[in-house]
């Protein structure tokens, strides 16, 4: 048995250089996508030393990002969508607009033909899915109006970007046509494509909105985590692909049309935590293989070229995103938000790329411009983001101002079914109670049982904040992911040192590491049920 594989050896070296960078960049307080993408440029063919397989890299890219907008799915619907319509079709048709007229400007300006400047301007004016969602997960606003509006703009991008790569071919075979004919071939390809996106959502919203939820109901109730997590992962990967092969859309469309679907059902929290782990290690290799794609050379050799690709990228398809933004009568903060968002290039902007050197209509020159301008872009967006937008804030029954605190006043992380039971107990109590949820599903649920309740990740310093850990009395952490309660613990007793803290723990590991991070006192299930059986086996008669 042969003991290196392109496949295997591509997946090895991108995960190592990958964690060896993002540490450092941990460790020197920068974004960990700059150490992801340095670990692409370290394992690239542009440098020295181990050289990862380039397609093998952006093929297992392909399946993060298909398990990136499953895991948005989960958490949008189709009234979701609809509600952002308004702004997000004409939005992101206007500035795709823009963004390629920067482009063939800049294309023209340096002497390319006119088809092959428009081609880079359409690459520059559609932003990267992964980059994106990453951005808005981080800053806990995925489930606001402005996340929802810059997903849904995402949507539009996506959507046209299909339409583009089934048109070029056609396009250029029309140009290079010396009678000129061939325009019934373009209206052709309009009509195909036009029927096949619409034969796709029909398809989805008869059919799979039946077949999808009652299969994986099916598979929860035969009670085996393991198939159910398969199911979870089948259902992903298998819609994205037929959605492919099928109707032509991107794999990125499919995914997200097939969480949007589960999302409807009871079993989208289930399904959102059984494809994290994957979604993060394939998240992390689609950053990699950006950067094994990035040639140093051309920022020493084209360095103008260069600066006007960033600054189209970065000033002009943002700057028109928020005045469309703001035209539509949208606060200034919800322009930002989608303008920032939309300020960098990614997987579409490659595939156009590729596309458009093998129909030689784009030049090699204008490829690396284009994935330099994705790397830069890539790598400055989370800075922008700290500058220019302010983090999640939380539900409407939590975003007035705060009230008189009470004496007595609790804290309590994760509203699943032991946070359910918890907070029955703590309100009987007639303790004031605010729960923080990171799954809007689940902080809907508190919210009707009338529970204040602050939508976002309790590992953020900024969302204890906000729950005011500082005047709470006592935080109860009923996640049972035993790293997390690790995190949130060690943060609230920075900001709280008197406060008291009751976890939950799985293992006598876990008990042991939360203690010492500070918990006043660390349950685990398994012992306190074994105590229970026992004493009750104790009582005879």
């Amino acid at each position: 048995m042969p003991h290196h594989t392109p496949l295997i050896g591509t997946i090895v070296a991108g995960l190592v250089f990958a964690f060896a960078a993002g540490a450092l960049a941990h460790k020197l307080r920068i974004p960990p996508i700059a150490g992801y993408l340095l670990a692409g440029v370290l394992v690239g063919p542009f440098t020295p030393g181990i050289v990862a397989d380039t397609k093998l890299a952006m093929e297992l890219a392909e399946i993060g990002v298909i398990l990136l907008m499953f895991g948005v799915g989960l958490h949008f619907s189709l009234k979701d969508l609809l509600s952002v319509r308004g702004i997000a079709v004409p939005g992101a048709i206007a500035q795709i607009g823009v963004a390629t007229l920067l482009g063939t400007g800049l294309g023209l300006s340096m002497g390319w033909e006119v088809l092959g400047s428009v081609v880079f301007g359409l690459a520059l004016s559609v932003a990267s899915t992964v980059v994106l969602l990453r951005a808005l997960q981080a800053r806990d606003i995925l489930q606001t109006e402005r996340g929802r509006i810059a997903v849904g703009w995402l949507i539009v991008e996506d959507l046209a970007m299909v339409l583009t790569l089934v048109l070029l071919p056609v396009i250029v075979t029309i140009q290079n046509s010396p009678d000129g004919t061939g325009t019934g071939d373009l209206l052709k390809s309009i009509a195909v494509v036009v029927v096949k996106v619409i034969g796709f959502f029909a398809a989805m919203l008869l059919v799979g909105k039946r077949i999808i939820p009652s299969l994986l109901h099916w598979t929860a109730h035969t009670g085996s985590r393991e198939l159910f997590r398969l199911a979870v992962l089948a259902i992903a990967l298998g819609v994205a692909f037929g959605a492919a092969v099928v109707f032509d859309v991107s794999f990125a469309l499919g995914a997200f049309f097939a969480g949007m679907i589960l999302g409807e059902t009871q079993l989208s929290r289930r399904a959102a935590e059984e494809t994290l782990p994957l979604r993060d290690a394939f998240a992390v290799l689609f950053f990699v293989s950006v950067g094994m794609l990035f040639d140093p050379k051309v920022i020493l050799e084209q360095p103008l070229p260069l600066l006007g690709t960033v600054a189209i990228i970065l000033i002009g398809k943002s700057a028109a995103a928020f005045a469309i933004v703001r035209l539509f009568g949208h606060p200034t903060q919800t322009a930002l938000t989608v303008s920032v968002s939309l300020a960098q290039i990614g997987e579409f902007s490659f595939i156009l790329a590729a596309l458009g050197v093998s129909l030689g209509v784009l030049t090699g020159e204008a490829r690396d411009l284009i994935l330099a301008g994705a790397i830069i872009s890539i790598l400055l967006n989370p800075l922008l983001f700290s500058l220019a937008v302010k983090p999640g804030r939380v539900s409407s029954t939590a975003e007035a101002a705060p009230p008189p605190t009470p004496p007595t006043r609790t804290v309590l992380i994760g509203y699943g079914r032991v946070g359910q039971l918890i907070a029955t107990r703590v309100r009987e109590r007639g303790e004031k109670l605010t729960v923080i949820e990171d799954q809007r599903d689940m902080a809907a649920l508190a919210e009707q049982a009338g529970i204040s309740v602050i939508v976002g990740d309790a590992t953020s310093a900024s969302v204890l904040e906000l729950a005011r850990i500082d005047t709470a009395s006592t935080l109860l952490l009923a996640t049972p992911e035993g790293i997390e309660a690790g995190v949130i613990t060690v943060r609230a007793r920075a900001i709280n040192p008197a406060l008291r803290i009751i976890a939950r723990a799985h293992s006598d590991d876990q008990v042991e590491d939360l203690a010492h991070r500070g918990a006043d006192h660390v349950v685990m299930g398994e012992r306190e049920i074994a105590l229970r059986m026992a004493a009750l086996a104790a009582m005879r008669g």
